[in-house]
């Protein structure tokens, strides 16, 4: 009987709780959406405290987390690291470092924006650093299987910061975004780095990241391209991941020769992807007929993103637009927007005062049920968002306070992983686990 009994207890718990891994760059799926259940999302509870935090160099990419390995990629002084951490305690598994020349432009200076990507069958790393260091590297030891140098193989691209649009991982197949005049596009073999198949487009490299979707119940993939060229010039493509062949491109670029294609498409129902940026065009959702081609469903000028990713679910397309902390949801279906959310009366307690929210460019996942909020500036949202209806700020803190934190939140095995960029520049690791 007591056999019985223990077999149904921990039969019922694995059903209330499920893990999963953050493979890549907006989690399992690439759409900001985690499987994880029956988690702790209190974070104004007393023991919502870092389990463990390991500095970090510059450099925007967000970590991935396979099993119990943690990984991203910065920069030291005039160095590249890869990095990989036991995701238990934070303890350093392995590195890897190699020298880059660090340029800067409009005042930014380049650093790593491009997350890292894992192979949780073959336990394979993949990371592409800023000047196009290409490298393959077991999870394991760190050990180099393959590297290349992407501009010296394809070309250089016209990029405004360096490299940042994330690889995929598809199959057998690691797909770059390259963006010079002699490839658009190139599929590797994932074991050894040698040429697939590659693809030209007249459009350059960005750093949006390329996205798998099915298209008319087809696996394609999406790309949002768009590089530092006069006159500008970009807009998305899609393209067949067997062969690389361009089923058509539809052009979405202001004409402002500062603007920057980061933000990455969105797929969502119907045929439809929508893709924006926020130097004059802001967004557009883009519909695809049965012959793969492409037209303009509708605009919005509201949800205009600089680099962050919107997420769609449940017929809501939800992101921040602009760089002001302004949060809109739209209802698909009916092409309208249906909320807007400044949280300009929100306060959160911080350091014995109450800090005024601004989410500026914030990012967000959907986890659990509902969304994880991260704004720029550290604050940290547990959102209710329903369809027609206000969000409903279920949980609130700020775990640090500095600007340009823009690393989306990465969600692994019950544990939150943030960024802080600034002011003590680090990676931060939560246990939201039930105890």
């Amino acid at each position: 009987m007591t056999r019985v009994f223990l077999l149904l207890f921990f039969s019922c718990i694995s059903s209330a709780i499920q893990a999963d891994d953050w493979p890549h760059f907006l989690g399992p799926n690439h759409n900001g959406h985690s499987a994880e259940t029956g988690l702790d999302w209190d974070f104004e509870r007393e023991d919502f405290k870092p389990v463990w935090t390991y500095g970090k160099g510059k450099g925007h990419a967000g970590p991935v987390v396979v099993d119990d390995h943690v990984v991203f990629i910065h920069q030291k002084d005039k160095n590249e690291e890869i990095v990989c951490l036991k995701a238990e305690n934070g303890s350093k598994i392995w590195k890897h470092s190699y020298g880059v020349e660090v340029g800067q432009n409009f005042g930014i200076v380049d650093a790593p924006r491009s997350s890292p990507v894992i192979d949780p069958d073959t336990k394979t790393v993949y990371t592409l650093g800023n000047d196009g260091d290409l490298l393959a590297l077991e999870l394991e030891s760190g050990k180099v299987l393959w590297q290349l140098k992407v501009g010296e193989k394809f070309g250089d691209a016209p990029t405004f910061f360096g490299i940042g649009s994330c690889p995929l991982l598809l199959g057998d197949l690691l797909i770059i975004h390259v963006g010079s005049d002699d490839t658009f596009a190139v599929a590797l073999n994932k074991t050894n780095g040698e040429v697939v198949w590659k693809n030209q487009h007249e459009w350059h490299g960005s750093y949006a990241s390329p996205i798998p979707g099915k298209i008319n119940g087809e696996d394609r993939i999406l790309i949002y391209a768009g590089g530092k060229t006069k006159p500008p010039a970009g807009g998305l493509v899609c393209l067949n991941p067997k062969d690389g062949k361009i089923d058509s491109s539809f052009p979405w670029r202001t004409s402002n020769p500062t603007s920057v294609v980061a933000s990455s498409p969105v797929v969502c129902d119907n045929n439809q992807v929508f893709i924006s940026e926020d130097y004059g065009k802001s967004g557009v959702m883009i519909q695809f007929d049965s012959n793969f081609k492409q037209r303009l469903a509708w605009t919005t000028e509201h949800l205009g993103c600089q680099f962050q990713t919107p997420i769609f679910h449940d017929g809501m397309l939800t992101g921040f637009g602009g760089t002001g902390g302004l949060m809109v949801s739209y209802d698909t279906q009916f092409e309208r927007l249906h909320m807007d959310e400044t949280f300009i009366k929100l306060t959160i307690p911080y350091n014995d005062r109450e800090l005024a929210v601004n989410m500026g460019r914030g990012s967000l996942i959907w986890a659990d049920g509902d969304y994880v909020v991260l704004g720029e500036n550290g604050t940290l949202l547990r959102l209710a968002i329903a369809l027609r209806q206000k969000p409903v700020v279920l949980s609130k803190a700020v775990p640090f306070y500095a600007p340009e934190t823009w690393a989306p939140p990465v969600l692994s095995n019950g544990r939150l992983y943030l960024v802080q960029n600034e002011m003590g520049s680090k990676v931060i690791c939560y246990d939201v686990r039930k105890k």
